[in-house]
């Protein structure tokens, strides 16, 4: 067989020498770079001894360590013989793929290297990517493996990818904003890689799996990270459908103009949504903005900002029309028109939440003038904290909103965004001159309209917007907090260290009903359950049924659970422990929260586990359990239950 294999390959030689060199080398250094580099020296001193002695020792450099393992990968590998002619094209396309490149340039280095040393008759200037045409033949077998591919249905032929195809997405509901975009500037990930997830969610990859086999497309980002981003991507698209929903159903009606369809595809937020389409609303009787467009006085409002200079209001009085019987009440009429425009226009309200980020923004609560007479005292002075409260929004701890939000929906706290004047001057100076300057110039009385027109546009449409927007962003970072702080405190819980190998007594306190014993084993088997009651007189007398069982199961630790009548508990063994009561044990106790545990007893999980058990004793076999092995113990009850977090 070798014989034969080296005289295929000195025919091979014969043929078409400098070639089949080429073919075989460079298709080394694949795996990365680094290791090509500590190949190649050695692998040009082997080539040199093959011109001058014979080919088998070559051959079997290669085959020989490697040969058996690779046997099945000829098979795996043969239908991408494509790829490699395919190849050159994608590395065109794509810049962002530095690693390929590398490894490109330094193939032409290699073959340059071997023409060097060998002078072959037939040489012929080679480039990079002429070596990559070349179709493997049956040496392919020795490759070492190409450079990691991902299949796509994007792409079924696999490349090596950074980036899956630029940063734009084409998304079900189309918006004036770009997902990508707005993805990576609320989770403050770069653009490429909100992209890419986009793209592998879209093409139904688990979050497991692209945490742990797409880590390049995602530049190595945790799997919490991906969850967060995934639920804001949700969050998004739910802006974008709720927002085509509200399209169509105002195009049925016949409402939608231009300018509302832009505002609307401009919305971020379900508060922005809402703030915009609430006029529109079946049900409600229309806006003032509205009634006076309906009076025809748009085009008025228009000129205003236009060419002021032809606008004559006197021209719209109707004396028989009710909203235009007098100049007052067109100017209103024309006013409430402005102040619609200027609440719903997008640079107004980025300029408006600028200056809020700049200046001292509080919330303040207070005591409900109707709860203090009429609600119930004991909630009343749950809440005495924030009776008088006030705090900056950057500031406010998370436990404070969920309090101040339960307080005012029990009515008991009215609340309110406290926004300074300063804010409101600088706007209104703004508004009217620089965004909303008139093209020409205003008379005095027009002056005033559009002054009233900014000023109503921010108390009555921006003002409230704007309490809506740090009022829900408050509460949802809270309520995401309090989640993530149940989650480490849980978390804490659950890897107690366990005693193990110890024979324990679980102890539930009671007084009328007694206190619970429970016994159990190193393998947490139960061994003995009893009652005894140690708090009504008779605690002497229990003291020797306590001990015999001690001393009966050799067993020298006590749990106490941390519920009623602990401590009277706790004082009564410590006080035998002490007297050296249990002697020759050397007895300990430990106090055990039994949060749960009296739910645990009459769960159906309970019952299954220990049918034969009373469900006060079943609460005992817990609370010993919690000690041995808390982990196990523990998961049997809903979190809700162990007590941890915000209680809230």
């Amino acid at each position: 067989n070798l014989f034969f294999r080296s005289s295929e390959s000195e025919e091979e030689e014969e043929e078409w020498q400098p070639k089949s060199k080429i073919a075989k080398r460079p298709r080394l250094p694949k795996k990365n770079e680094t290791k090509a580099k500590k190949v190649t020296p050695p692998r040009s001193t082997a080539a040199r001894k093959k011109v001058k002695k014979v080919a088998i020792k070559e051959e079997m450099d290669v085959s020989l360590p490697i040969a058996p393992a690779e046997d099945n990968r000829t098979q795996l590998l043969k239908p991408k013989e494509e790829d490699v002619g395919t190849e050159p094209k994608t590395l065109n396309h794509k810049p962002e793929v530095p690693k390929k490149r590398e490894i490109n340039s330094f193939q032409g280095k290699n073959v340059k290297n071997l023409d060097n040393d060998e002078k072959p008759s037939t040489s012929v200037p080679i480039t990079g990517n002429e070596v990559k045409n070349e179709k493997p033949d049956h040496i392919f077998a020795f490759d070492e493996p190409p450079l990691k591919k991902i299949k796509l249905t994007a792409s079924p032929e696999g490349k090596p990818a950074k980036n899956l195809g630029g940063n734009k997405i084409k998304e079900e509901f189309e918006m004036n904003w770009d997902i990508v975009q707005a993805l990576s500037e609320i989770t403050n990930v770069e653009p490429w890689v909100c992209a890419n997830l986009i793209r592998l969610f879209q093409e139904e990859n688990t979050i497991p799996f692209i945490a742990r086999y797409r880590k390049e497309l995602i530049n190595n980002l945790e799997a919490d990270a991906l969850r967060e981003m995934q639920q804001t991507l949700e969050e998004l698209r739910t802006v974008a459908k709720k927002t085509h929903t509200m399209i169509q159903k105002l195009k049925k009606e016949g409402k939608l103009s231009g300018c509302l369809l832009t505002a609307l595809l401009n919305c971020r937020t379900l508060e922005e949504l809402d703030h915009v389409s609430a006029p529109y609303k079946t049900g409600s009787k229309g806006t003032k903005a509205q009634r006076a467009k309906q009076l025809g006085l748009e085009p008025a409002a228009l000129s205003l900002l236009q060419n002021p200079m032809e606008l004559n209001l006197f021209s719209y009085i109707r004396p028989n029309t009710k909203g235009l019987s007098t100049i007052q009440e067109v100017e209103a009429g024309v006013q409430h028109i402005l102040a619609d425009i200027f609440a719903k226009d997008k640079d107004t309200l980025d300029f408006i939440r600028k200056l809020c980020q700049q200046r001292y923004i509080c919330i303040q609560s207070a005591l409900a003038k109707v709860s203090s007479k009429s609600g119930n005292e004991k909630d009343i002075d749950k809440f005495q904290l924030y009776h008088e409260f006030s705090c900056n929004i950057k500031n406010i701890q998370h436990h404070q909103i969920l309090a101040i939000n339960r307080g005012e929906n029990l009515k008991i706290l009215t609340v309110k965004v406290n926004i300074p004047d300063g804010v409101k001057n600088e706007f209104c100076w703004w508004c009217v001159n620089e965004r909303w300057r008139p093209k020409q110039f205003l008379k005095p009385e027009l002056m005033r309209i559009l002054r009233n027109s900014v000023e109503d546009a921010y108390k009555r449409l921006i003002y409230p917007l704007l309490c809506r927007e740090f009022r829900s962003k408050l509460t949802s970072d809270a309520e995401k907090e309090s989640v993530m702080m149940f989650g480490r405190n849980l978390r804490q819980l659950l890897l107690t260290s366990p005693v193990r190998g110890r024979t324990l007594m679980g102890v539930d306190p009671g007084y009328k009903h007694g206190c619970k014993l429970a016994i159990i084993s190193p393998t947490s088997q139960i061994l003995h359950t009893d009652v005894v009651y140690l708090h009504s007189g008779q605690g002497f007398r229990e003291a020797e049924k306590i001990k015999r069982l001690l001393l009966q199961y050799n067993c020298s630790t006590v749990v106490i659970g941390n519920g009623t009548a602990c401590r009277e508990t706790e004082a009564y063994f410590a006080d035998l422990i002490m007297k050296k009561y249990f002697a020759p044990l050397d007895v300990v106790y430990c106090i055990v929260s039994e949060a749960g545990a009296s739910i645990y007893s009459v769960s159906p999980e309970a019952s299954k586990e220990m049918p034969d058990l009373d469900p006060n004793l079943r609460s005992a076999v817990s609370i010993a359990r919690r000690v041995q092995d808390p982990l196990a113990e523990l998961v049997k009850i809903e979190p809700k239950h162990i007590g941890v977090g915000m209680y809230q």
